[in-house]
């Protein structure tokens, strides 16, 4: 059926127009139901002569991800990619996790300031959008200097230049917004405008499953520790206006895209750009680089490989350097080896919040999802993360006697390895 479009509000108050596909993804009929999808939006791709195949990445544990393709006769492989489609269809019950209003603003914005692809169409359970040409990185990738210095450069881009779209009406009453789950800023981060990352894990808090005795117990715990939290670590200076960035919040190598270089471009550098903006939301800068160093390690949490204080420096140093260049108020006073420094301890005092953040993640995704993936052990690794970053920053390991684990013992590593 053709698609209808709905006015989204941007975050600049104009409106938006993007179709609405009255459709949705079968999981169980994968390949008819996308087709069905793909034509709708691209009506030509019906027609007898085309030649529509799909690719399935599977980088992603929470979404279906498909790339679509029309192979006409005659077109070359850059044209034919210019007109591919990429189809995300959510995850079950991840509404519960995301909100997806939002996601599109967010998508919106970052169209306009250009660092996202054209959001082409939304349908019932997901969204289509214009493929990004370039290489899908791995974990490996990741921990190249060529790929994690532009990482930094594109992470500093997104920092500086976008802004943070808080709910007004959330800040002024003090009531909780029952759309996108913020809670009144008093109840979670004082003095942080919500939504942030510390309402969005509120919201995943009072999520948790708690139909058991277990689980009730479980739930009291992880909110005391929240609650301790907040005290440690949500009222830290940083970047940006209340101490908050437009932050991604979700680089894996899945969502990091190294872009083609241009025929005899005599640049060495590596660019990227950044995909899926489900979690994207305001955030402590730090929070944002200590979740993708985190990274480093892939689904496997191979804390073996995470980068050392040497790379994390390095990282910095060139994050650091493109946030002052690309602000546009930068002061005229910057020190940059101070502000290196400081965003060094940041991300170091902020290295077990990843941990705690996918961890309630999981534990609601062990209820909900359908797809293959041990989420409740997933969920005890990133936790443990936590565990383990706390029992170093209280000082308690060392009083208990303990051996440093393994991923604190590679954190405090100095040399490039």
């Amino acid at each position: 059926m053709p698609p209808s479009t709905v006015n989204g509000g941007g975050s600049d108050g104009a409106a938006v127009h993007i179709p609405v596909i009255d459709l949705s993804y079968d999981p169980g009929n994968p390949d008819t139901s996308a087709r069905q999808l793909v034509t709708a939006l691209r009506p030509d791709w019906a027609d007898p002569g085309a030649k529509v195949e799909f690719t399935r990445f599977t980088d992603g544990i929470t979404n279906t991800l498909l790339k679509a393709v029309n192979r006409r006769e005659g077109a070359s492989k850059e044209d034919i990619d210019n007109e591919a489609v990429l189809l995300r269809a959510y995850g079950h019950g991840t509404d519960v996790l995301i909100d997806r209003q939002r996601e599109t603003q967010n998508h919106e914005l970052l169209m306009q300031h250009g660092l996202a692809p054209e959001l082409l169409a939304r349908f019932s359970n997901g969204m289509m959008y214009r493929y990004l040409r370039g290489t899908v990185t791995t974990p490996k990738n990741l921990r190249e200097p060529r790929v994690y210095l532009a990482v930094a450069r594109r992470l500093a881009q997104w920092h500086a230049t976008m802004p943070c779209v808080h709910n007004e009406s959330a800040m002024s009453n003090g009531l909780a917004d029952s759309t996108s789950g913020t809670c009144s800023t008093a109840m979670v981060a004082p003095n942080k405008p919500p939504p942030n990352v510390w309402t969005v894990m509120q919201k995943w808090l009072h999520a948790l499953p708690q139909e058991t005795e277990a689980g009730m117990l479980r739930q009291k715990t992880l909110q005391t520790e929240f609650s301790w939290l907040i005290e440690e670590l949500s009222q830290g200076p940083g970047l940006g206006e209340y101490g908050l960035v437009f932050a991604h919040c979700d680089l894996l190598s899945g969502n990091v895209i190294i872009e083609p270089k241009a025929a005899g471009s005599p640049d060495t550098e590596e660019t990227v750009a950044f995909i899926d903006y489900e979690y994207a939301t305001p955030s402590p800068a730090a929070f944002d680089l200590a979740n993708h160093f985190a990274e480093w390690g892939g689904f496997d949490c191979d804390f073996t490989v995470l980068p050392t204080r040497t790379q994390r420096r390095e990282f910095i140093a060139e994050y650091v350097r493109t946030y002052f260049t690309l602000l546009p108020s930068k002061p005229a006073d910057v020190d940059l080896d101070s502000e290196i420094d400081k965003m060094c301890g940041e991300v170091d005092a902020f290295r077990g919040l990843p941990g705690f953040y996918w961890g309630i993640w999981a534990l609601i995704q062990a209820t909900i999802s359908q797809i293959d993936f041990n989420y409740a052990n997933y969920a005890q690794i990133r936790l443990g993360e936590y565990w383990a970053w706390k029992a170093e920053h209280t000082g308690q390991r060392e009083k208990s006697g303990e051996d440093l684990p393994v991923r604190e013992k590679r954190w405090a590593e100095e040399e490039k390895v």
